[in-house]
């Protein structure tokens, strides 16, 4: 599994075969009546080396959140294997193997769409690094990968289950073999066939992107917001041309955004329309750290005021700038979660002093109540902050409202060189290929990118690299049915799990009783 992934070793083909030792585990502990617990266990250690082994370099950022997310992360994952296995042991074989792939890709679904949201691990993200495979998942999303992966283990592991174990010649086998192939190859030809036959939606712009490569721990933070905007905005100076529609600049450039209800009077906006003016009064898209005061605790993102009443929210957010110079200011909403967002701290408050310091801030923020979009000029962007970017259904809601091309700001210096920027940057050309959008990533210190409808990178900026990207787009209005419709997939089995939970346990229930 740790081999297959993106970036921690990329050997992506060994991804339809990493299942199968597990599922020859389960097996040997059910043929031999071995009691349930052992299942757990197993499952509890693969799944624990598979977190590790993919996401380590959290470990950057902090020790104990990283811990505690390798443990929750790997628990989650137990709990949904550990439940294919009771299905196949009180229902039936044949049953429990097809629940594996019910509950794994509800599993991924509610992941989605919960508090203690950890998607980074979702199967099919694997093939974020080969997506002229998985051209399909503009009608699937990335669950139609986890489907593709979950039936081919399966198919492979029957295939050497009754080789090895039922002893059954390779020859009986020719049937599951055509089988297995018609499954493994039919997705990847009309995946290359649409690969190599696509023609880009063409509506073209000029951006520009910059890479001001800040560091997190020792300058970003600690030196002042100015320098690093004034640094921003000689780089973007430096690639700007007539033809430039767009300039677009990192996650929380600006570190003081300040209030937002007083913008225009921040030393920050009045540089930005100085800058605007040198250039044409191109509109600039930046991410800013903001906040608002309110009276009463309207979310539980609200901090009651030290020195009198009231209270304040803050904010990771992205601001835009039209051609007019007037603010505009949407919030990041898909939040990290134990640095941003504290799961559950609305039922248990105590957890908000348990959350991860990270240099500038730490605590639940405040968010939108949906996704939104900004319009410049002439044309619609999606603003897509860090994490956001792998939120496939967010994104694409941001589309569905009308965004023309996606725009990804982050700053991923806090992982340092490891497969982590990679691994995100990696993600964005499967937002591309869902939705059929030209992507424009401006990263702090990771990977800056321009990539195109078909999730191909045209252009990228080395890591730890002072950088800017001038690129013309190809706009595209046209939504997939991936951005129409979102995870039909994951919906749709999501109701049948909790149908197949339920008769799990009313038959081992039943069984229970008539043993007693």
């Amino acid at each position: 599994m740790v081999l297959a992934y993106p970036h921690s070793g990329s050997l992506t083909p060994l991804v339809f075969i990493s299942w199968v030792p597990l599922l020859f585990v389960e097996n040997n502990i059910s043929s031999q009546n071995y009691r349930s617990k052992k299942v757990f266990t197993h499952a509890y250690l693969s799944f624990f080396i598979y977190n590790v082994g993919t996401t380590w370099w959290v470990l950057n950022a902090s020790i104990g959140g990283a811990t505690l997310a390798f443990l929750a992360n790997s628990l989650i994952m137990t709990v949904t294997f550990y439940a294919f296995h009771l299905t196949k042991k009180y229902v039936g074989s044949k049953e429990g193997y097809l629940s594996l792939i019910i509950y794994w890709i509800s599993f991924e679904h509610l992941h989605y769409n919960w508090e203690a949201s950890w998607t980074w691990l979702t199967l099919g993200n694997n093939f974020a690094a080969t997506p002229s495979w998985v051209q399909w998942y503009s009608y699937t999303g990335v669950l139609g990968g986890t489907l593709w992966i979950l039936i081919i283990n399966l198919l492979i592991f029957r295939i050497f289950q009754n080789v090895k174990l039922k002893k059954e010649t390779w020859r009986i086998q020719t049937p599951l073999v055509w089988l297995t192939g018609f499954f493994l190859f039919i997705p990847l030809a009309i995946s290359l066939y649409t690969y190599f036959s696509f023609e880009e939606v063409k509506e073209p712009k000029e951006i520009v992107v910059v890479q001001p490569n800040i560091d997190p721990y020792k300058d970003k933070f600690k030196e002042p917001d100015i320098k690093h905007l004034d640094k921003i905005l000689t780089q973007a100076k430096s690639k700007y041309t007539e033809k430039t529609a767009l300039v677009i600049a990192p996650e929380t450039a600006i570190v003081n955004g300040g209030n937002e209800d007083n913008i225009r009077s921040s030393v920050y906006y009045r540089k930005l329309i100085e800058a605007q003016a040198q250039m044409n009064n191109v509109p600039i898209y930046i991410g800013a750290a903001t906040y608002k005061f309110f009276e009463k605790e309207l979310s539980r993102a609200a901090f009651k005021l030290s020195d009198g009443p009231g209270f304040v929210e803050q904010y990771n957010s992205s601001l835009f700038l039209n051609k007019k110079h007037e603010p505009s200011i949407i919030h990041k909403s898909k939040l990290v979660p134990g640095v941003e967002a504290i799961p559950f701290s609305n039922i248990f408050p105590f957890l908000e002093d348990l959350a991860v310091t990270m240099e500038g801030g730490s605590g639940t923020l405040g968010i939108e109540d949906g996704p939104k979009i900004f319009t410049a000029t002439d044309f619609k962007f999606a603003p897509v902050v860090c994490y956001e970017s792998i939120y496939g259904e967010w994104v694409a809601e941001q589309c569905r409202q009308g965004a023309q091309v996606i725009c990804i700001i982050t700053n991923d210096g806090w992982w340092l060189d490891t497969p982590g920027y990679r691994q995100h940057m990696s993600f964005a050309r499967l937002r591309a290929i869902e939705n059929r959008k030209y992507v424009a990533r401006s990263a702090n210190t990771g990977t800056s990118a321009i990539i195109n409808q078909r999730g191909d990178i045209l252009k990228s900026t080395d890591w730890w690299e002072e950088d800017v990207l001038r690129e013309t787009i190809q706009l595209n209005s046209t939504p997939t049915f991936y951005t129409k419709y979102g995870n039909v997939l994951g919906r749709s089995l999501s109701f049948v799990t909790a149908l197949l939970l339920l008769f799990t346990f009313v038959k081992r229930f039943k069984r229970l009783s008539s043993h007693k």
